[in-house]
């Protein structure tokens, strides 16, 4: 059976070794001293955070002034909502292109010139598909904002001219959480370059026992829901684990700018960054009939339902909290509805039925 989520980028061995996992202050300082050479900072400007969340919203608070705007995808997660807001500043969502699941650019630009507000572009590099970044530093500098990367899907991806992800703006954020490009299953890193930026303290706590204990766990336990699924016990695992709050549902990680990344994941990341892919985190088709779809592909042992993104802020159950302009992002609601994710940890040998079925819902116009 292949699937989407449930740690499924660990393999039994890896899913071992992460529960084993011992760290030092060690790993940290040098966790730090890679990710300022590699991104072209001063240690001393690299934070790392419980979560990546965390450290959106840290890079925000040392960037931005106090109730302006930035700009974000309308294709997301409520993870990105929550820390521009809880630094005091407002999310502006810009249509996106379905060929790219990148920003349209004609209308990123009515919309800075429409607001006077805006301070920050926040480039997300969805599914790890890079942007393209001149464009973007074109608009950044004739509206004098600020380029904020996200690197959750892209670390170690370059940009279309050559450039690597994250070398580009004010300050990178990484993500370490489940799926991500570095996946230490919580975590992340803010890495600042402008000079200008406020001092950001470093977070002072570990995050609470049971947070860590789910931290550990969670590759085995997805092996173990995984392993359910062979004997129709699944679904019943992934409740029990739910129920007793060994697993968190997806998105409700913790905001917290106190707490920072466990010695271990600090550990794991190091090793990671020096293993980064070059190509793309998920694939992606945009279908038509997808829930029909999705059961002929359950019904052939693929398990593809957990998707970025099936609603424009995701998961759903935040569609109010998100207030997504539904009006004013028309492309990125169709592509919300027709989206699907192919993993790009399988052999292509174990994709080859998927994709077959997959051809006879796909869109063939997706310009």
């Amino acid at each position: 059976m292949i699937f989407l989520g449930q740690a499924s980028n660990y393999s039994f061995k890896h899913a071992v070794a992460h529960l084993f996992c011992h760290g030092s202050k060690r790993d940290r300082r040098q966790l730090c001293a890679a990710l300022a050479q590699r991104y072209s900072a001063d240690d001393e400007r690299i934070r790392l955070y419980q979560t990546g969340r965390s450290a959106l919203a840290a890079t925000f608070v040392a960037l931005l002034p106090k109730g302006s705007s930035v700009i974000i995808p309308g294709l997301t997660c409520i993870a990105v909502v929550r820390a521009v807001r809880a630094a005091g500043c407002q999310p502006i969502f810009v249509d996106i292109k379905p060929d790219t699941l990148q920003y349209d650019f004609e209308k990123l630009e009515d919309v800075l010139a429409q607001h006077e507000t805006i301070s920050a572009i926040l480039v997300q590099n969805t599914l790890g598909i890079t942007i393209d970044i001149e464009k973007v530093e074109k608009l950044a500098k004739k509206y004098k904002i600020k380029i904020i990367e996200d690197l959750a899907h892209s670390a170690g991806r370059k940009y279309p001219d050559g450039r690597e992800a994250g070398a580009v703006g004010a300050a990178a954020v990484l993500s370490f959480g489940k799926g991500k490009a570095i996946d230490t299953t919580l975590g992340g890193a803010l890495i600042i370059r402008d000079q200008k930026a406020r001092p950001v303290r470093e977070p002072a706590f570990l995050p609470p026992a049971t947070t860590r204990w789910r931290a550990r766990w969670y590759p085995i336990l997805g092996w173990i829901m995984r392993a359910g699924y062979h004997i129709g016990l699944g679904k019943i695992f992934t409740g029990i684990f739910l129920k007793f709050h060994w697993i968190e549902r997806s998105a409700d990680a913790e905001l917290d700018l106190d707490r920072k990344l466990c010695n271990w994941q600090a550990k794991l990341a190091l090793k990671q960054l020096g293993q980064l892919s070059t190509g793309q985190l998920r694939e992606f088709k945009l279908v038509e009939r997808r829930d029909k779809l999705l059961s002929e592909l359950k019904d052939n042992g693929f398990y593809l339902d957990e998707i970025w993104y099936d609603t424009p802020v995701s998961p759903m159950r935040y569609k109010k909290e998100a207030d997504f302009p539904t009006k004013d992002c028309p492309e990125t609601v169709r592509i919300a509805e027709q989206i699907i994710n192919l993993p790009t940890w399988y052999p292509e040998s174990k994709l080859a039925k998927a994709r077959e079925i997959i051809q006879k819902y796909e869109v063939q116009d997706v310009k």
